[in-house]
């Protein structure tokens, strides 16, 4: 049950094998917080708006789906970006891998961090392994090897911007597990990072990618090749309950009888559905909100790069900011401006407060075309300090019962990469049952 991502993966997979499948989602539309919208000659994700190009499971689908020939890179020679500080935008330093420095000179003479934040950026490179650490927030992780300053205009801006979440309550091996590893490995967190950069004449390839009509390609493309084999009906799951054989599941007034129930949606709602110490657990993942904000301008792009970030310190209303005509191609007229807006808070926006505060920010002189709105609520997981013992007993607690299967952005990666991994998982499992 849910038609995001996660479960069109899974029936996708399962038709790919002959084994029928009904997708239940109250939603009217499949693909959950995946949703290209067109206005005119701009074409908008209102969601996510690419992938991550080093995880391989969206490329693979993509590619089965037969849409590789729409698969564009981002324009990464063009990628640049910003950090707000006492008023000003401060180009990230070339070399910082999120917020990780791997070169000397860039940093030095950057303004963005302080001559004591540099140098113990420096010394941390001499810092060797101890005892491996234990769960701990990232806050507590960067602070620990570059100091107060990194977390408030590094880390933080960077994980409100990607997460949608608080450093100093994001766990460190759930969201960074590779910095997490790197750490105990070399001791220094830059050591482990420049040791597995790319190797000299070798290249990293492209950060992101993306389809050439949006996103909603992907989730258009699943539901016509699963159409015929796997059944879409608009209803709301109201209970899971077991049965000989299998389950009962009660949606829209109806029950329906299965071997296998895939679970699909937030945690939070999945806890509603199930009962005893797995609901619990379930129901003590937190999710964060997400408004995102859309603005065409008659003008190029008033900044070079990819877009801007505001720390907390900095913060009104404005979280982030993508110019999408530079970070991809196809998604509006030349010299015209798509402006994608990440908003702080729940409450509904003034978009012509939000305009203002994006001209104030960016030095953009220009009325807008047009505005579009678009609210996610509860729908970015947060990964807490001890979500990996969490995850690993709703695992448990799972495998006690045939037949259930939980996946989505709630348990072991956000992306979608990571939530079509989880369908394939599924589907593999439901497959292996019946063999």
């Amino acid at each position: 049950m849910g038609a995001g991502i996660s479960g069109l993966s899974a029936a996708y997979y399962l038709a790919c094998k002959g084994a029928p499948s009904i997708l239940l989602d109250p939603r009217q539309r499949p693909g959950g917080v995946i949703e290209t919208v067109r206005e005119g000659d701009f074409t908008i994700d209102a969601g996510p708006d690419s992938f991550l190009a080093a995880k391989p499971e969206a490329f693979h689908l993509i590619r089965e789906l037969g849409l590789e020939g729409e698969i564009i890179s981002s324009n990464d020679h063009l990628r640049k970006t910003f950090i707000r500080k006492r008023g000003r935008m401060i180009e990230l330093p070339e070399g910082v891998v999120m917020m990780v420095p791997t070169k000397i000179l860039p940093l030095a003479l950057s303004p963005l961090l302080s001559w004591p934040t540099k140098i113990r950026m420096g010394l941390e490179l001499f810092r060797r392994p101890g005892p491996r650490q234990l769960d701990r927030s990232i806050a507590e992780f960067i602070e620990d090897h570059y100091g107060s300053e990194t977390v408030d205009y590094l880390a933080e801006p960077l994980l409100s911007g990607v997460y949608g979440g608080d450093p100093r309550n994001l766990s460190i091996r759930s969201v960074l597990p590779r910095f997490a590893d790197m750490a105990d490995r070399y001791g220094s967190l830059t050591r482990g990072v420049l040791a597995n950069l790319p190797k000299k004449g070798g290249s990293a390839g492209p950060l992101f990618r993306t389809l050439k009509g949006g996103l909603g390609q992907m989730v258009d493309a699943v539901v016509a090749s699963i159409r015929g084999k796997a059944e879409l009906r608009q209803a709301s799951v109201e209970t899971i309950q077991p049965a000989p054989g299998g389950f009962r599941v009660r949606a829209g007034g109806d029950w329906i009888e299965a071997e296998n129930v895939v679970v699909a949606c937030e945690a939070h709602n999945a806890a509603r559905l199930l009962e005893g110490r797995l609901a619990e657990l379930l129901a003590g993942i937190d999710y964060s909100s997400s408004i995102v904000m859309a603005f065409a301008y008659d003008a190029p792009p008033p900044m070079p790069g990819f877009g801007f970030l505001i720390p907390l310190k900095e913060r009104r209303r404005i979280v982030a900011c993508t110019w999408l005509g530079a970070k991809f191609g196809h998604r509006g007229p030349a010299g015209k401006t798509l402006a994608r807006c990440f908003l702080s808070g729940e409450d509904d926006p003034d978009p012509m407060g939000i305009h203002r505060e994006l001209c104030d920010l960016s030095g953009l002189h220009a009325a807008p075309l047009f505005h579009r709105v678009f609210k996610w609520p509860r729908s970015m997981a947060q990964y807490r300090v001890g979500h990996a013992a969490r995850v690993a007993e709703i695992q448990t607690l799972t495998q006690q019962r045939p037949g259930l299967h939980l996946i989505g952005n709630a348990y072991n990666g956000i992306g979608i990469p990571d939530c079509i991994r989880s369908g394939k998982q599924a589907a593999e499992a439901i497959l292996g049952r019946a063999s």
